[in-house]
């Protein structure tokens, strides 16, 4: 039960810091970002195939509050991370335990 309690609490944090801390995060652009910039590889950039999907731009498109809309696109991607996770460990818990239970029923088989 205390392990269910730290991944709510941890789940819960990751939530507060995606929607409402990311907002007060730099508007500089990053190191390696700078760099392009800098150097003028930034000039031969391309948008890319999904450059207008949802979540494109660290925010979601059709919101038109900039602060909501990064709040939101936070708050998706730590769910989409967080289900992709939980998703790994059910699927290899399932495993192992199937695994048990083989050995299990193997092992208590009677020989001839």
């Amino acid at each position: 039960m205390r392990t269910r309690n730290l991944l709510i609490g941890l789940f819960l944090v990751s939530l507060l810091f995606a929607g409402v801390v990311s907002y007060y995060a730099s508007s500089s652009p990053d190191g390696l970002e700078k760099v392009s910039q800098d150097h003028g590889i930034a000039a031969n950039a391309k948008n890319h195939d999904l450059d207008g999907s949802p979540l494109a731009g660290y925010g979601v498109s059709g919101v038109g509050n900039a602060r909501l809309s990064g709040g939101l696109a936070g708050v998706i991607g730590v769910a989409v991370v967080f289900l992709a996770a939980s998703s790994l460990v059910l699927v290899t818990r399932r495993r192992k335990s199937n695994q048990a239970t083989d050995e299990t029923v193997s092992s208590s088989a009677p020989r001839p």
